[in-house]
């Protein structure tokens, strides 16, 4: 199957409109788990369903005047992680909520533990904000918590997008979750 993603990829930016169409069964399921997961965190009355989710980010992905190009099965997830973390930040804007002010609660991190609320929309703005900063110090850890954090990706599912040990990812992990807890509640 990794096989027939990469190959279909190559496809679509080579310009084969029907590629796509032979695409999405074969990542819909990975993809609609994915959002499934992080949609369920979010509110019981939240408008955008992880349906919705999948459907928009591999319209954002394939759907386009010019093709894209993918490297691999890997860099394609890693570009679904990006894209529904966009839709869900624009989704949170569209709700309008003002930012709260200094009512930020100390919380112990664990290991598989989201940074903000995934319930208010201030606290994911205020992720987003986070994590736009650390891009700008090293993309390389941004990508790593758009994976984890926003497809929900686990430490070894991470460690085989980006071609890095599980070992590594985990280091990596609790860096950036502490990086990025830090500029949260500053």
């Amino acid at each position: 199957m990794k096989r027939d993603v990469t190959r279909i990829l190559s496809a679509i930016h080579d310009g084969d409109r029907q590629a796509a169409s032979e695409l999405l069964p074969l990542v819909y399921e990975e993809l609609r788990k994915l959002a499934a997961s992080k949609m369920n965190q979010e509110k019981s009355g939240q408008t955008l369903q992880p349906t919705a989710l999948v459907h928009e980010a591999f319209l954002r992905l394939v759907g386009g005047e010019t093709p894209q190009e993918w490297d691999s099965r890997g860099h394609f997830f890693a570009a679904a992680a990006e894209a529904m973390r966009r839709i869900l930040i624009d989704n949170a804007r569209r709700r309008g909520r003002n930012k709260r002010g200094g009512d930020y609660v100390r919380q112990e991190l664990h290991e598989e533990s989201a940074f903000v609320d995934a319930d208010d929309v201030d606290d994911l703005l205020a992720l987003d904000d986070a994590l736009n900063k650390l891009a700008l110090e090293d993309a390389d850890l941004a990508k790593l918590v758009e994976l984890r954090y926003f497809t929900g990706l686990t430490i070894e599912e991470t460690a085989q997008v980006l071609g890095q040990s599980s070992r590594t990812v985990k280091r990596h992990w609790a860096f950036a979750r502490a990086w990025l807890q830090r500029e949260i509640n500053a």
